[in-house]
């Protein structure tokens, strides 16, 4: 009697989770579901642009910083 109702509730979770994962599957091929794919694209997208723009900002104060403490001679300034 026990293993009957450990395969029991074993198969009545293999149900549940293969239910929702078709439920989910279902609406991700929905047109609903392929809009809101496209917009969390979207904004993944647009926040990888901001942290690569952030980053050549900074990476071009620090280069600025750098040209600015180590000033290159040039010809005019030649004695």
């Amino acid at each position: 009697m026990r293993g009957r109702t450990v395969w029991f509730v074993a198969g009545t979770a293999a149900g549940v989770y293969a239910a929702t994962k078709a439920r989910r599957a279902a609406y991700r091929l929905s047109m609903p579901g392929l809009i809101d794919q496209a917009a969390a694209a979207g904004l993944g997208w647009r926040a990888f642009a901001g942290e690569v723009r952030d980053g050549m900002t900074q990476y071009e104060r620090e280069v600025a910083a750098r040209l600015d403490t180590h000033p290159m001679t040039s010809e005019s300034d030649a004695p």
